[in-house]
């Protein structure tokens, strides 16, 4: 690996580092963490503890997070097919968890795919408020998409905008917001080799140059009194202290947010933001609080912790005197569908919020707090209901998703390692000898939603997405 590690790179890092180079350097010899998040949408990290046969270690920083083996692939199991957890590296469950959100909320993922994050932060709000998770790159805009739709996530709004256009649609809207900067990746070196080959200083500077563009919209967003979470995984002191300083200096509506529990992260090994680290040819207007407050920042190293490198800031948007949001919202008419509601009478399934828009011939359940979607590209408009067909309604596989068998009449649960659950995961047709009744059932593993089947008299059709079945 060490041979990979670009020679400037280097440099710097013993210059910042001094007499934990060492120790830095040799951490590289080491194999990089791999972590799972549990999914709290799906049920609580206990009954997925008493159901899973892995061999796990807690991840101090984040409550449903834990250490794996690589040997037992989780990535290859029903329950992540099921959305019971999501593979995230461990530094990087930091982030949501010091952004904190709240059921009821509005929050913004600013720079979201793959999607760990976004994920993240809906398990947090607990299906409750808006989650707008945005995404600049089409094709990764799409994964993230579909992230969404595995974790059983119905409160989220998934956009492809530019930070710039996004704005103009949310003027001081959301109580908080995440910037997951693109970065030059150094905190990624040990887990991503390509990283290293990608690297240069000059990419370090373009990147610092787009976060600034990128945190400005960000901060128009935020509604006074709000909370933004800034965070990146490189090492590099232009991207991460300098360009918050530079951020703050500008902006001073914001501050460094006090309010976190700094004492309680340092003991789990994360270490503090560095001023001195900051060049010192950089003009601010003042020498003030901000430059001495980066220290309650956080730098997360992994010759200190298992996982990877990140930095975090936390800012807190100062409340505004005669604030008032002036947002143009969906209208509020809640619409009614025929097919759709002989569906809900079928399987047993109600919503009390969320207006019904159709496009198409798709019908989706949008969260009452989003604003008017004409003009945006929106690649999942709150939670996919399913398609009206002629005199017939089909449920989608997100709605099947967001359910648990409580939420339904008709249900069939298999066992994780039963030849039922993988001959449905590979889209088979099962052999039905339940109740009489046929139609619709929730198809789940362990109790954990997986998908729709419909029973008829020569067996359970099987409508598990033909894209997704394992082969």
């Amino acid at each position: 690996m060490e041979e990979f590690l670009p020679k400037e790179f280097m440099e710097r890092m013993k210059g910042m580092l001094g007499a934990e180079y060492d120790a830095f350097k040799k951490s590289y010899q080491k194999e990089a963490a791999r972590g799972l998040r549990v999914n709290g949408l799906k049920g609580t990290k206990e009954e997925f503890l008493k159901k899973s046969s892995f061999t796990l270690r807690p991840i101090l920083w984040e409550p449903n997070g834990f250490f794996y083996l690589e040997k037992e692939r989780p990535g290859k199991h029903p329950y992540h097919d099921a959305g019971v957890y999501y593979i995230q590296e461990p530094s990087a469950m930091a982030v949501a968890a010091l952004a904190a959100p709240k059921p009821g909320e509005k929050v913004l993922d600013l720079c979201a795919a793959p999607g760990g994050k976004t994920t993240h932060l809906a398990s947090q709000m607990k299906g409750e408020g808006l989650l707008v998770a945005n995404e600049i790159h089409p094709a990764r805009a799409k994964i993230l998409s579909q992230n969404v739709e595995r974790m059983g996530i119905r409160n989220a709004v998934v956009t492809n905008e530019e930070p710039l256009s996004l704005k103009a649609y949310f003027p001081e809207f959301f109580d908080r917001v995440v910037v997951d900067a693109p970065c030059s990746g150094e905190g990624m070196f040990r887990k991503e080799e390509a990283a290293c080959l990608e690297w240069s200083l000059e990419n370090v500077h373009s990147c610092a140059v787009r976060q600034r563009k990128i945190l400005e919209c960000a901060a128009e967003m935020l509604k006074p009194g709000g909370r933004l979470v800034y965070s990146t995984c490189t090492f590099a002191p232009e991207e991460d202290e300098e360009t918050i300083l530079l951020f703050l200096n500008e902006h001073l509506e914001f501050e460094i947010d006090l309010e976190i529990d700094s004492e309680a992260y340092r003991e789990m090994g994360f270490l503090q933001g560095c001023p001195d680290w900051i060049n010192p040819a950089i003009k601010i207007t003042s020498e003030i609080r901000e430059k001495e407050a980066l220290k309650k920042t956080f730098r997360l190293f992994p010759h200190k912790i298992e996982g990877e490198g990140h930095y975090i800031a936390v800012l807190h948007k100062k409340e505004k005197e005669g604030y008032k949001k002036k947002q143009k919202f969906l209208r509020k008419k809640r619409a009614s569908f025929k097919d759709w509601e002989v569906f809900q009478n079928e399987i047993g399934v109600s919503f009390e919020r969320g207006m019904y828009q159709l496009f198409g011939e798709e019908l989706y359940l949008v969260p009452e707090e989003m604003v008017d979607m004409r003009g945006l590209r929106v690649l999942r408009a709150g939670l996919h209901l399913g398609t009206l067909k002629k005199s017939r309604f089909e449920p989608s596989h997100a709605l099947a998703l967001t359910l648990s068998p409580s939420d339904t009449k008709h249900v069939l649960s298999f066992d994780k390692e039963s030849k039922e659950i993988f001959s449905y995961l590979k889209g088979e047709m099962l052999s039905f000898n339940g109740e009489e009744r046929k139609g619709w059932y929730l198809v789940c593993v362990d109790g954990y939603s997986i998908g729709w089947g419909k029973a008829s008299k020569v067996g359970l059709k099987n409508h598990y997405p033909k894209g997704l079945r394992w082969m």
